[in-house]
């Protein structure tokens, strides 16, 4: 598994939307301090102080473009890095 690091990275670029796992994508935001909680297949995540709810939903082994660039925007809007 990669850096968490690096996973961010890849996020913040935009250009691996598509090539991003989706256990990958669960490390960063646990590792960003988002909280979780699961409902079927969809991983709902918040944190405090965070007005967004981030859902996300695996596609195979690798996370969905729209959610990836839903992070990102939460990620730059909050400046969690």
């Amino acid at each position: 598994m990669p850096p968490v690091r690096k996973i961010i990275d890849a996020i913040l670029s935009g250009t691996r939307d598509n090539n991003i796992a989706f256990a990958d994508l669960q490390r960063v935001l646990l590792s960003l301090g988002f909280k979780y909680r699961v409902k079927g297949d969809h991983f709902i995540y918040w944190r405090s102080g965070i007005d967004e709810i981030i859902n996300i939903q695996p596609d195979g082994n690798k996370a969905k473009a729209y959610q990836v660039k839903q992070v990102r925007a939460v990620i730059i809007k909050y400046r969690l890095i």
